[in-house]
């Protein structure tokens, strides 16, 4: 049932990726990107990766979709039909692809207890932590402990998204001007600079 829900995930990533590509809206574009955000949080829940789940949920369905917004607001609403299609960014991701696929080729499969991970470095932290760290919670650990450094940069990294949304916000009003009242033209401030 797991593999099935699973398979159905990607099923999902690979047709939201698709739409993304052929779609000319650009607000259902930043939708689908976070839906397929959502998605892949799903599946590192999936795969019990909560803790990558919560950061991709956090950066990549929300503050990125709302920094999107914000550039849809000051820019265009639709994609600029290109002037003439190249074949050489298809190429380009697809052998992209085709060496991250063939790098994953020697993996042990997931879960697998002969993994390097399980046999190694997963048994040196379960037998450390407690004396270590003295935190009931391996995960709690690692993450806050001895992936301190790492956890800190994804706390900067959100809170700079954040700040940077705030910014984009607070100056959206200022650069788009206030509405003039009903029979006051547009242009008075160039009639009244002559």
């Amino acid at each position: 049932m797991e593999i099935a829900f699973t398979i159905l995930l990607f099923i999902a990533l690979v047709a939201t990726a698709i739409a993304i590509v052929f779609i000319k809206r650009l607000f259902a574009v930043v939708m689908l990107s976070g839906v397929f955000s959502l998605l892949a949080a799903l599946l590192f829940i999936v795969m019990d990766a909560v803790d990558v789940a919560f950061t991709e949920a956090a950066v990549g369905g929300g503050i990125s979709s709302v920094l999107m917004l914000g550039t849809i607001a000051l820019t265009a609403r639709t994609q600029k039909q290109p002037e003439r299609y190249s074949l050489v960014p298809l190429a380009i991701v697809l052998l992209t692809g085709a060496v991250l696929i063939y790098g994953t080729l020697d993996m042990p499969n997931f879960g697998s207890p002969d993994a390097p991970a399980q046999r190694h470095i997963g048994p040196e932290y379960i037998a450390r932590t407690p004396t270590d760290i003295d935190v009931p919670n391996i995960v709690t650990a690692v993450l806050a402990s001895y992936r301190g450094y790492d956890t800190l940069g994804e706390v900067v990294v959100v809170f700079t998204a954040g700040l940077g949304v705030i910014l984009l916000l607070s100056g959206l009003g200022r650069r788009r001007g206030t509405p003039y009242p009903r029979g006051v033209s547009a242009n008075r401030d160039q009639d009244n600079a002559q």
